[in-house]
């Protein structure tokens, strides 16, 4: 049973060959196209505890990933993130669900200093989402103090089929042959995970025995390197020989933070932070307790998705959401197109 099935993590895991597993979905939307054949589908909201504990009676493992994303309003994201993942838990109960895998996010550390920043880093959220996810984990940890098999997933950013989201800015400015800005030129390590690695990884945790999983668990990629140099990848893949530029940090930082708190651009608070430091997590803990070695590199992550914009987004004319699998509004940022 995955919640949030119709969001890309979702997507992707119903659409993994996984043989011996029969999927059902839960999410208010209806699932992608490309996997409703494929799974069993019940349309409820994760929030609804009778509705999830329905639908959790033949579930041998949940794997909750129905979440908020930080382009939601404060309060949406708490009552889904929070209070969601407390009525799933509830549900989970009930119907007597053996292992309760949940999806955090490496949000939850804030802006570590240390890197690669290890699982029992102090957690500091800086914005609703981060405090959001680390309430969810909370919830989650205390019934695996009273006995219930609950891993924590916290992946880095993730990238894959129908990743939009911000990243279809960076696709469309390169394919329309517009050089592309960065604070500070982008010049700060940063990890992200290519999706079919993460589903690797909960695919693990799902198989592995109760003294193996059931712990916390950072995913990433093993191979990365600056912002600059992957981004930069793109836009050479794009074939017009732009560059990606630097934006000085102090007016672009406080440009971008009015611009976020007055809701004319999509990039968030945290996100205009780590723009502008490094961000990286070990992942010795998977590879050890798991087997977990990831596949991708952040360039073949990043090339991949944009070959598949390329091939199934570019074109299309869709509206703007909030999702991963939805495009963002660029808001103020777009008019700053005619600039690059």
């Amino acid at each position: 049973m995955v919640t949030g099935a119709a969001g890309m993590l979702g997507t992707a895991l119903l659409a993994r060959p996984w043989p011996g597993v029969t999927w059902t979905g839960v999410d208010i939307r209806p699932l992608a196209p490309r996997v409703r054949g494929r799974a069993s589908f019940v349309r409820a909201d994760v929030r609804d505890v009778e509705a999830m504990t329905r639908a959790f009676r033949c579930a041998d493992v949940v794997i909750h990933s129905a979440a908020a994303l930080p382009s939601h309003r404060a309060a949406e994201i708490r009552s889904v993130d929070v209070e969601g993942t407390g009525a799933a838990l509830a549900a989970a109960r009930r119907a007597g669900v053996d292992r309760f895998v949940h999806i955090s996010s490496t949000a939850v550390y804030g802006l570590p200093r240390d890197c690669p920043t290890p699982e029992d880093y102090p957690c500091e959220p800086v914005d609703p989402y981060s405090a959001a996810k680390l309430g969810a984990e909370t919830a989650v940890l205390r019934q695996r103090e009273q006995g219930l098999c609950a891993p924590i997933v916290r992946p880095k950013t993730f990238l894959g089929e129908e990743r939009l989201g911000l990243f279809a800015m960076l696709f469309e400015w390169a394919d329309e042959g517009r050089h592309f800005p960065l604070i500070g030129g982008g010049d700060v390590a940063t990890q992200m995970l290519d999706v079919e690695d993460l589903c690797a990884a909960i695919q693990l945790i799902c198989e592995a025995p109760d003294d193996k999983a059931n712990d916390t668990f950072n995913i990433g990629a093993r191979e990365f390197r600056t912002l600059r140099e992957d981004f930069q990848a793109v836009l050479d893949a794009a074939g017009h020989g732009r560059r990606v530029l630097a934006m000085p940090v102090g007016p672009a930082v406080t440009v971008l933070r009015v611009l976020a708190a007055t809701r004319l651009s999509p990039v968030y608070k945290r996100l205009v932070h780590k723009l502008t430091r490094d961000s990286y997590v070990s992942i010795d803990r998977a590879t050890q307790r798991l087997g977990f070695n990831p596949r991708f590199s952040n360039e073949q992550a990043l090339l991949k998705t944009y070959q598949w914009w390329r091939a199934n987004a570019a074109g299309a004319r869709r509206s703007a959401g909030r999702t991963h699998r939805d495009p963002w509004k660029q808001g103020a940022l777009s008019l700053a197109k005619a600039l690059f």
